[in-house]
């Protein structure tokens, strides 16, 4: 995940809280909308 955190710092210009914050966002959204895709969505991002 480390690497999506980058990717968010040096392309959208957000920090380290606000790239983390954003993929908790997406995260927790995909999980509410597709709850079936929990277990992918949390060998992806992290089961935090």
């Amino acid at each position: 995940m480390q690497e999506l955190i980058e990717k968010l710092k040096a392309e959208a210009g957000l920090t380290d809280e606000q790239a983390k914050k954003a993929i908790a966002a997406i995260k927790s959204f995909v999980v509410e909308k597709f709850p079936m895709l929990e277990g992918a969505v949390n060998n992806v991002f992290g089961g935090e």
